[in-house]
């Protein structure tokens, strides 16, 4: 069991990370070492000897291992990163790099997203250093750089350059699962994550002739790419369930006393009311328009118009998702992946996951747990090139009212300091029976 200095450490380590600015604007502007060197020194103060890797300058990862009782086991990876995204702070009601501790709250970028999982890892593992205490399998912990861009600079360079230092790792676990999901009538719901969308990030380019303003253009590169838009924003993808989200349908209809009528999922879906929030994004893939740059001169048509799109696809719909993006944008505009990564599955009848529900039910025993797929990525997706089967579980008990997702991103993120405390307990009582 977690001690009463953990429960002071964790949120001790959460603002500490969150005042050391690891702001990821993309393009390389980031730079992650404070962070790093913190979580370092927590970790050598645990008696443990962490190693410190960079692809770029500055941008630092942590990996770390802890040896558990069975080396015929494999081990199991843990794993946080420790960039966070932009925040205005003449948006908040505190700077967002305060990591202020108020009203038992703590404020700040990264409080959920994910600094607080972060401060988690480096409070139990010392208290296991206090206490002697040993999993049975071995964990190795990784504190990433560059997951709210590429990853290129983070689990992706890991992966790809250190793969020796994930030796035995068969299962991870990191973002985003365990948390309270208030269903608004009464209902405590403990959504873990067994899979994610794949990223499709899209950069689409329609090309023209160039001219006059003032002359008819048939040819007009903005045109196109706007009817290539239109199509693609206004497309409605078919219903596709994977095993993870029927099996997340069938447990919620089972909680509510509904029939599983796979058949007609959108009617489910009604149904479940606002439990129908944590899959409704995952059973279709999606594409969403989100910039589009065109031009130079209000009386110029260019000759060349481009714009991005956010595609989602579900494991299994990468074909279906390429093959209807050619169709949508057509003989005039060209796509091409800006950004690409897998799509997770993860087995929810595995003993891994039976672990995970166990945990959670032994502090939240009013709670239900369901398996999810998560509609964005994490880092899962690269550690996933190692063979390594990736789950979402970053535990907090959160008050109702309290709009965990809405957090992401999100301006004033914060996180109570009792979700916290329930995180060490459940994290720990997870990794020492794993």
């Amino acid at each position: 069991m977690a001690d009463r200095l953990a429960m002071d450490e964790v949120v001790e380590f959460t603002s500490g990370l969150i005042r050391l600015d690891t702001t990821n604007r993309g393009g390389g502007d980031c730079r992650e070492r404070p962070a790093a060197e913190y979580a370092a020194a927590r970790l050598a103060e645990a008696g443990l000897a962490p190693v410190l890797l960079e692809r770029t300058p500055g941008r630092t990862n942590v990996v770390a291992r802890v040896e558990g009782t069975d080396p015929s086991a494999d081990a199991l990876l843990l794993h946080g990163h420790l960039d966070v995204v932009p925040a205005e702070a003449a948006d908040w009601s505190v700077h967002p790099f305060s990591g202020e501790v108020r009203d038992g709250v703590v404020w700040g970028r990264g409080a959920v997203d994910m600094k607080n999982m972060d401060a988690m890892i480096l409070a139990v593992v010392r208290a296991w250093a206090r206490a002697g205490v040993r999993p049975r399998r071995d964990i190795v912990i990784a504190f990433t750089a560059d997951e709210e861009a590429s990853a290129e600079d983070g689990s992706g360079f890991l992966a790809d350059t250190h793969p020796e230092l994930f030796e035995g790792c068969t299962e991870g676990i990191s973002e985003s699962g365990a948390f309270t999901f208030h269903d608004g009538l009464g209902r405590q719901i403990y959504p873990i994550a067994a899979g994610e969308r794949g990223t499709a990030w899209l950069k689409l380019t329609a090309r023209g002739r160039a001219g006059h303003g003032s002359k008819v253009n048939r040819e007009n590169a903005v045109t196109r790419l706007a009817a290539a838009i239109t199509r693609i924003g206004a497309h409605e993808w078919p219903l596709r369930l994977t095993p993870t989200v029927r099996a997340a349908l069938t447990e919620l209809a089972a909680l509510y006393g509904i029939d599983t009528d796979l058949g007609d999922v959108d009617r489910l879906l009604e149904k479940l009311g606002p439990a129908a929030k944590l899959v409704e994004a995952t059973v279709r893939n999606s594409t969403n328009p989100t910039m589009l740059d065109a031009g130079y001169k209000i009386n110029v048509v260019p000759g060349e118009a481009v714009a991005y799109v956010d595609g989602r696809y579900l494991p299994g719909g990468e074909e279906e998702f390429r093959t209807t993006l050619d169709l949508l944008t057509g003989p005039d505009v060209d796509w091409e992946f800006h950004h690409h990564e897998v799509a997770l599955q993860a087995p929810v009848d595995s003993v891994t996951y039976a672990g995970l529900r166990a945990a959670v039910e032994e502090f939240a025993p009013e709670g239900h747990v369901v398996p999810y797929c998560m509609s964005g990525g994490t880092d899962a997706k690269q550690f996933s090139r190692l063979g390594i089967t990736g789950y979402g579980f970053t535990p907090l008990k959160l008050p109702e009212g309290y709009d965990y997702q809405a957090m992401f991103h999100g301006v004033d993120e914060r996180v109570p300091v009792e979700a916290l405390h329930f995180g060490v307990r459940v994290l720990d009582r997870f990794l020492r029976t794993a």
